[in-house]
């Protein structure tokens, strides 16, 4: 068995009292698009803050990249856009360009909008979101799908092996959200970026994703998306841990 990205053993967590994750253990392999489903208050926030180093350890061993999460120094590898990415000011003076530039900082001590040395990977990551067109366009100016894309692009402008988004679809149009997971799926298939998507739209991502994991405290299923589908809603809801609706797609 190859060794995966993230390896995840026996993880609890609590906050004070209050045990947010038990026992929890999954493996996220190269090359996977992972669906990280769970209802309110399900611990999908803290897995994602330990993955990151934002929290700390209490119990169990996660290892990212073969290193202990404790000890791993390559944050490069990892990319993260949070939901709240594109809650800002509208009037932020700063072109989609240099938005993606931000993320060219860890490369450097301060990023410099009207620096050269790493256009190149500026516009590579624009392409690559199908945004070149707006490279010059104010932030505020563009919708917020095409904001979330510009944010992606800000992500990935560093070539990271993986990707954590949570809930991106925050604040984008329900006619452009398929054209989202679209393109997550293209950076998965077509730049090998790995994924890791938390969303509570289950029905949606179970059509893009190759590993869906449903977290509830525990982890209650981790495997074939199609598979969970298949499942009646009573056998969903029991290994879920939480009453769950018919799937429904935007085929």
């Amino acid at each position: 068995m190859t060794q995966p990205l993230i390896d995840v053993r026996n993880v609890s967590h609590r906050y004070d009292q209050h045990l947010v994750l038990e026992d929890v253990s999954f493996r996220i392999d190269k090359g996977s698009f992972v669906g990280l489903v769970g209802p309110n208050g399900s611990g999908k926030t803290t897995i994602i803050k330990l993955l990151l180093g934002i929290e700390k350890l209490q119990k169990g061993s996660i290892d990212a990249f073969g290193k202990p999460i404790q000890k791993f120094t390559n944050k490069g590898h990892i990319s993260f856009v949070s939901q709240k990415a594109n809650s800002f000011n509208r009037g932020f003076p700063a072109t989609a360009k240099e938005v993606v530039g931000m993320g060219l900082i860890s490369r450097q001590k301060m990023w410099n909008p009207s620096q050269k040395k790493f256009e190149h990977l500026i516009f590579e990551a624009l392409d690559q979101v199908n945004m070149m067109e707006y490279a010059n366009t104010n932030i505020g100016d563009l919708s917020g799908g095409q904001q979330q894309r510009i944010f992606i692009a800000r992500a990935i402008v560093n070539k990271p092996q993986l990707l954590i988004l949570d809930e991106p679809t925050v604040g984008v149009d329900f006619e452009n959200v398929g054209h989202f997971y679209r393109l997550l799926s293209e950076l998965n298939r077509d730049l090998g970026i790995t994924l890791v998507l938390v969303s509570h739209d289950i029905g949606t991502i179970t059509t893009h994703v190759t590993d869906l994991l449903c977290l509830n405290k525990s982890v209650h299923y981790h495997g074939n998306p199609s598979e969970f589908e298949q499942m009646s809603d009573e056998e969903r809801s029991k290994l879920y841990g939480h009453n769950m609706h018919t799937i429904t797609h935007d085929h």
